[in-house]
């Protein structure tokens, strides 16, 4: 009686082989460029936007308080005021003036790699003084609801009283809304109107934590900070503020 003998399934020819591979192996490389590309495209477009349309930052101190806490992390619109074009000191064509009343991000005059945020209350042409606390522009008292006061009228000291004023063309006076606690033109002078950068829209996020966790900007305190924070991310957040317009 015969055997039956198991016969193996015959192996690809090597040049059919090496086909596949050769094949695979371009489509492999295609697939990594246009990864690439797409990678870059997303890159080069959030830094157009970041540079030219609008940015997002956190609060890290409180002298805007109640209006904007600390750990607000604030979207704000910079393509109305003459953005800088990076790597030069050109500027695009500012499309607004700074108003009276408005909040605005700006470069602290006499150190301009510091970003403030403070309320406009008084601009180029205007007469400004400050009598018993309370704020005169061009002669008229200013209704300012938004204006916290955390110590009593007897011990606020100096910043009571304020000679007039008058504001050049071109520049600013700034005001933080915690009033007390507030370092801003009553102290070191007038913001020049090329040193905005722009004015916040709204509350992205906003987490309660104390101002020495904001204020120290290195990349290891971050990221520790961050991830000490995802368990208490429920707990901490100020949900009421999420998307508050300001």
């Amino acid at each position: 009686m015969g055997s039956i003998a198991a016969i193996a399934p015959a192996s690809s020819p090597p040049a059919l082989r090496s086909y596949h591979l050769s094949q695979n192996s371009g489509a492999a490389r295609r697939s990594c460029a246009q990864a690439a590309k797409y990678c870059i495209c997303a890159i080069l477009v959030l830094s157009a936007l970041r540079t030219f349309v609008g940015d997002a930052s956190v609060v890290p101190t409180a002298s805007m308080q109640n209006t904007v806490m600390v750990g607000d992390h604030l979207l704000w619109l910079k393509a109305l005021y003459g953005p800088q074009i990076p790597f030069s000191h050109w500027r695009l064509p500012r499309l607004r003036h700074v108003g009276r009343g408005q909040i605005i991000a700006f470069r602290y005059p006499p150190d301009p790699r510091q970003v403030y945020l403070k309320r406009a209350v008084a601009v180029g042409g205007d007469r400004v003084e400050i009598r018993d606390g309370v704020l005169w522009v061009n002669g008229n008292a200013v209704r300012e609801p938004y204006v916290l006061y955390s110590t009593p009228p007897r011990n606020r000291g100096r910043f009571e009283q304020m000679a007039s004023r008058n504001v050049p063309a071109g520049q600013i006076f700034v005001l933080g809304d915690n009033r007390d606690h507030s370092s801003d033109s009553r102290e070191w002078g007038l913001v020049p109107e090329q040193n905005v950068l722009g004015s916040p829209l709204l509350v992205l996020w906003s987490y309660d934590a104390p101002p020495a966790q904001w204020l120290d900007w290195s990349l290891t305190h971050q990221v520790r900070f961050y991830c000490a924070a995802i368990p208490h991310l429920f707990a901490h957040t100020r949900w009421s503020r999420t998307f508050t317009l300001l």
